[in-house]
């Protein structure tokens, strides 16, 4: 993402000047050109002060949350509607640059606005938002006893984020409606902290599965992104997460694998630590995760970051049927219409939302629950995905 930072402050620029001559042909009213300025001079400004406030901290975190939210709503109308202008310009080209045309300056205005309505409905109300999103998947060898065996899979709950308990209580009822056999939760129960799960704990310990509820840590849920008074008061922190994942009542896997039995046939679910490129700490073994775990048994994967799929899943000496993951949000902001999906996003993780499929292994990856940093979603909307296993006759 470093390296990208230049690229998206020379977009930030220049949408910001070439948006301009839209306004300037529309208005001449110095408070309004002046108050364009200003509020970018302002964001600029709270920039370089969240750089520079101590990492971590409240203060950081609130203001880079606001930030986000005031950016997107401010790039996002100017850098889409600015095609309008490009097409002006070059017809212009061949005109001798005659000024611009008035109707032209109002499209680009009227196309801003409407961009700017959904992106305020995303950082307003697609927070909770919630989509169910259903795959089918065929093994042709999946045991008979668990042909249209569903598992319900969410992700990235980031509990920290939360503030309504309304809009948290309308996704968990949708969970249960499911009835699911399963719930599989794939990592970030938190932002930083356990306790940011206190008040949500009855809740959470609500969402029901006939064969279980199972889990797994996520790179947030270490507590490696903040400042800690001691290392065993990180490592309290961390006990008291997993602690947290009993009283909800998942079963936190950590590097291991557990048997589900149904009509005298099994499958092996297993779950690993979080395991990430780019920086993310590799914690996870999926080596001891499977050390007892015969060759030939049908094995559903929870690892939370979906680089871990490339990285060490496909590569592994037993075939790995599922991988569930999430981690990426789908950066919380995108486009997903009548089949076209893209993100932000993509050019950083290479799955990064929806399914995925290799020399018949599959990797799932789950939009997330909940959302972190830009207090909302715009596109990329929360998820709960239901997954139907079916036994392929081929």
């Amino acid at each position: 993402m470093a390296k990208r930072l230049p690229l998206i402050v020379l977009l930030w620029l220049v949408s910001d000047l070439y948006f301009f001559q839209a306004v300037k042909t529309l208005t001449n009213s110095g408070i309004i050109l002046q108050c364009y300025w200003f509020i970018d001079l302002l964001l600029t400004g709270s920039i370089v002060a969240a750089i520079f406030i101590r990492r971590g901290s409240r203060v950081q975190q609130t203001l880079i949350t606001w930030l986000m939210g005031l950016m997107l709503l401010t790039f996002v109308p100017r850098l889409f509607s600015l095609p309008v202008l490009l097409a002006e310009d070059i017809t212009r080209l061949f005109r001798g640059f005659p000024p611009r045309a008035f109707w032209v300056s109002e499209l680009t205005m009227a196309i801003a606005a409407l961009l700017f309505m959904v992106v305020l409905f995303g950082i307003t109300r697609g927070r909770h938002f919630y989509r169910v999103r259903r795959e089918t998947l065929q093994f042709p060898d999946l045991p008979e006893a668990f042909d249209g065996f569903t598992i319900t899979q969410i992700t990235d709950v980031h509990s920290g984020s939360f503030t309504n308990a309304a809009g948290v209580k309308k996704g968990l009822d949708l969970i249960n409606a499911q009835r699911s056999d399963v719930i599989l939760f794939t990592g970030d129960l938190v932002n930083n902290k356990a306790s940011e799960m206190d008040q949500w704990i009855p809740a959470f310990a609500g969402l029901q599965a006939p064969m279980g509820k199972f889990s797994v840590l996520g790179n947030h849920d270490y507590g490696d992104y903040i400042r800690w008074e001691t290392p065993e008061a990180k490592q309290t922190n961390l006990a008291r997460l997993k602690q947290v994942h009993t009283e909800i009542g998942f079963r936190l896997l950590l590097d291991e694998a557990i048997t589900l039995k149904k009509d005298g046939q099994s499958i092996t679910l297993l779950g690993v630590e979080n395991w990430g490129k780019g920086g993310f700490h590799q914690y996870g073994d999926l080596k001891k995760a499977t050390a007892d775990v015969p060759d030939r048994a049908f094995k559903v994967l929870m690892s939370h970051d979906p680089s871990h799929w490339e990285g060490v899943t496909l590569d592994h000496h037993q075939h790995i049927h599922l991988t569930l993951s999430g981690h990426t949000h789908g950066m919380q902001f995108g486009i997903e219409l009548f089949g076209f999906k893209w993100s932000p996003i993509k050019y950083v993780y290479k799955q990064w939302a929806g399914l995925y499929h290799n020399a018949g292994r599959f990797l799932y990856v789950n939009r997330g629950f909940g959302f972190l940093g830009l207090k909302g979603r715009i596109g990329m909307w929360p998820e709960v995905a239901v997954l139907t296993l079916k036994q392929s006759t081929i």
